[in-house]
């Protein structure tokens, strides 16, 4: 049996490489295309870039970037981020994108799901559910980089994007978010025990451990920026990534 996917998450900011916390905090990292480079040597299972920056939001996608990572990457990426239209998407697989990540525009305009699907097949559409949790424990979906919060529950948003044709969810927990503090695993089950997609879960990851708290809970994959990309208790940047034999021994 192949061993679970373990996926940086990497944030772009004005083309540039940025790390928040909680959604909020952003921290300039490093350049992306040095990062694709760093990651190609350490032959990661695959990449998910977000672009988080206002110029994304306003304009859409940032193609020539894009078309500068995909002509670095050796691995399958996925990217998301002012993605507004289904001429977008075209434009994103055109460029060598392997997987079109979804999620304002799911939730506003979810048909674009099922056209996604219909140009590349489920397995290149991705579901992104970003997710804040109330005092009440009471999980909610949010929108527009967190900011605005759809009252959905992420259990019945996420089975109806697997119903249009997602082949994938990436759930994010966004109080967890760049924390160290691991994932939050009740989340992740209730979602997982939900879809027969895979579901990659994100937001907390702080050490190999929390990786694999992720899988035993039904994650079929899970995603780290901060433990990817900082180092020692002062958070200095180093772009790193787990030796394949660590990789095997944490999920034997």
């Amino acid at each position: 049996m192949l061993r679970a996917r373990v996926i940086p998450c990497l944030l772009l900011r004005n083309g540039g490489l940025v790390k928040t916390v909680r959604f909020d905090e952003a921290r300039y990292v490093g350049d992306p295309i040095n990062a694709v480079r760093i990651f190609n040597e350490k032959e990661v299972d695959e990449l998910v870039f977000l672009d988080i920056g206002s110029r994304a939001a306003e304009l859409g996608p940032n193609f020539d970037l894009l078309a500068d990572i995909a002509s670095e990457a050796f691995m399958p990426f996925g990217y998301g981020g002012g993605v507004r239209n289904i001429d977008h998407v075209k434009r994103l697989y055109a460029l060598g994108v392997e997987k079109v990540i979804l999620n304002t525009i799911a939730v506003e305009q979810p048909d674009i799901v099922s056209q996604a699907a219909g140009l590349a097949g489920s397995s290149g559409v991705v579901v992104s559910i970003d997710v804040r949790r109330n005092w009440m424990g009471r999980y909610s979906v949010c929108v527009r980089g967190g900011r605005t919060d759809t009252k959905r529950d992420p259990v019945a948003h996420a089975q109806e994007m697997e119903r249009l044709g997602a082949g994938e969810i990436l759930l994010n927990a966004i109080d967890r978010d760049g924390t160290m503090e691991g994932f939050d695993l009740a989340l992740v089950s209730r979602v997982a025990e939900a879809v027969s997609i895979p579901v990659v879960a994100a937001g907390g990851a702080g050490k190999l451990s929390h990786l694999r708290e992720a899988v035993d809970r039904g994650a079929s994959a899970a995603a780290a920026g901060s433990l990817f990309v900082f180092h020692g208790r002062h958070k200095a940047v180093l772009i790193t990534y787990p030796n394949y034999q660590d990789l095997e021994e944490l999920f034997k």
